[in-house]
């Protein structure tokens, strides 16, 4: 008999195959201090024990996807152990496109944000990068991503959506300034999912094989080059085909023109966060190229459709926590918010045992101590189901000592981040307007604001709408009230006015 308290070689592992941290301590602050939300194992084990014995998409609705394999072709093993990321590893991946306000049926060229999501089936346990097309979000607190989804989505008494609502939550929430430039710019009406860019949006951690820490940033850019719809065009493709991207992408991978995308990362030494210009775990804000670099890592080709739309992409579940060695989470509390919620939205959604759907299940052997449930079919037999146990069934005994972790000091508080010296809500989105669009792209933009704000938008909001505006930029701001007053807009924006 083994000694109850020393555990066999081997350990447990996640729900997604990944070498379990402990099945001993939680995650907390110091030995006395408090539980963590992004004790994302701890979460998976307390959120699935409460369902063992209960049966049972808000948000990106409408989507669709496919498979392929990422291939790292340079050496980034000084900056992350993972092994998806090793030179000349070539891992199988699922990526979800999708809408983040429309449901089910809505068009696919409404203006919106696109989903991002993927799923490697890495050797170490599944790794899922859940992101968007923009590098961006509206807000920086998952306090108020409920209330955020809640005002794209419909009105309680008509069941309509509804412009004013959403220029309500935007303009009583600053920090929304540079996702809704994005999205009211070109890039919030892609012409294919082929031709975006995804990113990883979040603050991520990598750690190397001595332990070391770093700060990064994921971009995918399209190898297929950047393209997008005008108004004029999204508007008529949502009444000739609402599904236009979902066939976009399943034809070309048919016809054999593989869609691929050159991964990117930015990275920032674990030591430059707290002093840098701007809050490097703020959602809102990015990291400016010119401090930070683009470094290659690889590139990602989709080659295969799914065999059934509903089993391998409607069951896909995909959750910014599930991560593997060498790469961890950051002080980004959005990102700390979803690291549990999208797991439990998953249980809710397709049932407590998701994890073990075909689409789902890791290539890696799991041994994990989430038992029973809805809809289970793999099991551990007449294994024990408690740990620690004598019975020679392997358990998870990490050390206290965390890699992916980071120096936390101070009081308890519900507050908003710490200001950094250019810490602002309209600096970087006025930065977009004025250095990174063009004559014609600000024309566009200023035409698709004010079509948005005619659609009934009440007056005491119209009118923080504009100072919102032309806190982002005086000049581009003018222009949106000049022509809102004026009424002559051409072009209602798509998927907004009309929705």
């Amino acid at each position: 008999m083994s000694d109850p308290m020393t555990p066999p070689a081997g350990g447990s592992t996640t729900g997604w195959g990944a070498p379990a941290p402990s099945d001993r301590s939680s995650l907390t602050v110091g030995a006395n201090g408090p539980l963590l939300l992004h004790d994302v194992h701890f979460l998976e084990q307390m959120a699935h024990f409460n369902r063992e014995k209960v049966p049972e998409r808000q948000p990106h609705a409408k989507g669709s996807g496919a498979f392929g394999v990422f291939e790292t072709t340079e050496d980034v093993s000084r900056y992350t152990k993972a092994a998806l990321f090793q030179p000349g590893t070539r891992t199988d991946l699922l990526i979800r496109f999708s809408t983040v306000a429309g449901e089910m049926g809505s068009p696919d060229t409404w203006r919106d944000v696109r989903g991002f999501s993927l799923k490697f089936y890495t050797s170490e346990g599944n790794y899922d990068l859940v992101g968007n097309n923009t590098p961006v979000f509206f807000v920086r607190d998952p306090m108020k991503f409920p209330h955020f989804i809640r005002s794209q989505k419909r009105l309680p008494d008509s069941g309509l959506r509804d412009n004013n609502m959403q220029w309500d939550f935007w303009t009583l929430n600053p920090e929304s300034a540079h996702q809704v430039t994005y999205l009211m710019g070109d890039r919030g009406l892609p012409r294919t999912w082929r031709h975006m860019n995804g990113y990883g949006s979040h603050t991520f951690m990598w750690v190397n094989a001595a332990g070391e820490r770093f700060w990064v940033k994921y971009h995918f850019k399209t190898d297929q080059g950047w393209q997008t719809f005008d108004n004029a065009e999204a508007m008529a493709m949502a009444g000739m085909d609402a599904d236009f991207h979902r066939r976009d992408l399943f034809e070309a991978i048919e016809g054999g023109d593989l869609p691929t995308w050159t991964l990117h990362v930015q990275v920032m030494p674990y030591d430059e966060a707290p002093s840098y210009r701007f809050n490097p775990f703020d959602l809102t804000k990015i990291w400016p190229h010119s401090d930070f670099p683009l470094i290659r890592v690889g590139t990602m080709t989709l080659d295969r459709n799914p065999e059934n739309f509903f089993a391998q992409i409607e069951q896909a579940a995909f959750s910014p926590g599930s991560t593997v060695p060498g790469i961890g989470l950051s002080p980004d509390k959005m990102l700390l918010g979803r690291s549990f919620a999208y797991n439990d939205a998953q249980r809710n959604r397709i049932g407590v045992n998701f994890h073990q759907l075909p689409v789902n299940r890791p290539r890696v052997p799991v041994n994990t101590y989430m038992f029973d449930g809805h809809m289970t079919y793999e099991h551990s037999g007449d294994q024990p189901v408690y740990a620690p146990n004598s019975e020679e069934r392997s358990w998870a005994d990490g050390p206290a000592t965390v890699e992916e972790s980071w120096l936390v000091d101070g009081e308890m508080v519900r507050s908003a981040y710490a200001l950094h010296s250019e810490d602002d809500d309209f600096g970087q989105p006025g930065a977009l307007v004025r250095e990174v669009m063009d004559d014609r792209q600000r024309e566009r933009l200023v035409q698709t604001v004010s079509g948005s704000l005619l659609g009934g938008v009440r007056a005491d909001v119209l009118t923080r709408a504009f100072g919102y505006w032309k806190s982002i930029d005086a000049e581009v701001g003018k222009r949106i009230e000049d022509a809102v007053k004026e009424g002559g807009v051409p072009e209602p924006a798509p998927g907004m006015s009309e929705a």
